[in-house]
C-alpha cells in the first residue's frame, strides 16, 4: 500500500543518500535490507531504464524518479523461483548477506518489481532468478532514523512479461533513456547508480564479471566491497 504520511525530502531516508541534516537517532538504527531492479531494454538510440516517480504525497522520496524497490519481506526467504541465481552473482550478494538473505533479496526485487509496475520477471512459476545480474549497494547514513541497506540488480527487459500496471505506489511508470530520466527529479544516489549501470553495460560479459564491487556509504562516499 503507498505510503501517504507527511512527505519528506528526496534525499531524506534514501539508500545512500547524502544526509539531509537535523538531531541523530538517540541510538543507532541498524540498516533494513531492500532490494531494487534495474530492469533494462537496448534501443538504437541506448540503453532504457524501467523507472516510475514517487507518489507526491509519499512519505519517502515524494516525487522523484526511482527504480522498482523495497524491504526484503520474511516470505522472500521461502519463496519459489523458476531458476536460481548463477554462482557469479549469487557470489556478489553473498560478499554482504548469508547465502538464505542473497538469494532473499533477488526475490524481493522481482517481487517489488511485479507490484509496483505490474510485470512479472519470468514466464514460468516464479521469478527467472537466473537472468539477474547484480551493479551495486548503498546504506543510508547512521544519522538517518529509518535505514536501508539496499542491493541494486539489474534485469534484461525482454524477460519481463505482463502490461505495465501501476500499485499506486508509483506514477509515470515507463522506460526512460537517459537523458530523460536524468532531466526528471531524481534522488542523489539515483544518479549515482545510473552511473554504476551505465559503466556496467558499456563492459563485456567477462570484465562484468571481474569488476570491481562498489557500495555507497553515508554521504554518498563511493567505495570498493572488500572480501
Amino acid at each position: 500500500m503507498p505510503d501517504r504520511a507527511a512527505p519528506t525530502a528526496p534525499e531524506d531516508d534514501n539508500p545512500g543518500s547524502a544526509d539531509a541534516g537535523g538531531k541523530p537517532p538517540r541510538k543507532r538504527v541498524h540498516p533494513r535490507n531492500a532490494a531494487t531492479l534495474i530492469l533494462w531494454r537496448d534501443t538504437a538510440g541506448g540503453p532504457e531504464i524501467l523507472m516510475g516517480r514517487r507518489h507526491a504525497s509519499a512519505r519517502f522520496m515524494p516525487g522523484v524518479l526511482v527504480f522498482p524497490g523495497g524491504m526484503v519481506d520474511r516470505a522472500d526467504h521461502g519463496a519459489a523461483a523458476a531458476s536460481e541465481l548463477r554462482p557469479s552473482v549469487r557470489a556478489m550478494l553473498e560478499r554482504r548477506a548469508n547465502p538464505a538473505l542473497a538469494r532473499a533479496i533477488a526475490i524481493a526485487a522481482c517481487r517489488e518489481l511485479h507490484e509496483e509496475t505490474g510485470l512479472a520477471f519470468g514466464r514460468g512459476q516464479g521469478p527467472d532468478l537466473a537472468a539477474l545480474d547484480y551493479l551495486c549497494r548503498a546504506v543510508t547514513p547512521a544519522t538517518r532514523p529509518i535505514r536501508f541497506n539496499a542491493r541494486f540488480l539489474i534485469g534484461p527487459g525482454d524477460h519481463a512479461t505482463g502490461t505495465l500496471a501501476g500499485s499506486g505506489e508509483l506514477d509515470d511508470i515507463g522506460w526512460y533513456a537517459e537523458a530523460a530520466a536524468r532531466g526528471g527529479r531524481m534522488a542523489p544516489i539515483t544518479a549515482l547508480v545510473l552511473n554504476e549501470f551505465h559503466a556496467w553495460h558499456s563492459m563485456s560479459p567477462a570484465a562484468r564479471e571481474e569488476r570491481r564491487l562498489i557500495a555507497f556509504m553515508g554521504m554518498d562516499r563511493r567505495l570498493t566491497e572488500r572480501d
